[in-house]
């Protein structure tokens, strides 16, 4: 890990010139099970992308999987390596599933401190809104996430099964 990268990740708002990278990311993530852009799919035009997360962070149209909150790109000298999402209030799903902040690390970016480093910043963020103690989960198998948690002061609370019995996740709270 180079801790000047580490030193240069900012989190930052998506922005028009992010499309290509940001999707072309979304993509893989999509293709592992997992997600780089929340509340997108390939068919939405990025300016509506745009303005959803901007009615996110002002509390508008709340959902199953939308609370007030921001997501944000990670950027490390111009590249987008991964993403964070920092949720200011939770509904019945991210007290049981979600937590107050998930991140994504693109894979050619992992085991660089990038995880860390986002949730980090994520906190710093989560805090500001009254956020307090947060909330995170994880998978039990992802190695990675769980330390960047624990790194982070996250305190395991409790493991247990998928709502399908697929797999095991971690809750954590981070004072």
């Amino acid at each position: 890990m180079d801790n000047l990268d580490t030193m240069n990740l900012r989190l930052r708002p998506y922005t028009k010139a992010d499309e290509s990278a940001a999707r072309s990311a979304h993509m893989v993530a999509v293709a592992e099970g997992s997600h780089m852009l929340l509340g997108f799919d390939d068919d939405t035009p990025w300016d509506d992308f745009l303005n959803s997360i901007d009615d996110q962070r002002a509390g508008l149209h709340h959902s199953q999987y939308v609370v007030r909150g921001v997501q944000l790109a990670a950027d490390v000298n111009g590249e987008i390596v991964g993403r964070a999402s920092v949720r200011f209030e939770l509904n019945e799903f991210f007290q049981t599933q979600g937590g107050h902040i998930g991140y994504y690390v693109r894979p050619e970016y992992r085991q660089r401190g990038y995880a860390t480093e986002i949730l980090c910043q994520a906190l710093i963020i989560a805090r500001s809104e009254g956020v307090g103690p947060v909330l995170m989960y994880c998978s039990d198998n992802n190695v990675g996430s769980c330390r960047a948690i624990e790194r982070n002061g996250g305190v395991l609370d409790e493991t247990g099964l998928s709502v399908d019995d697929q797999w095991t996740w971690r809750r954590y709270w981070i004072p």
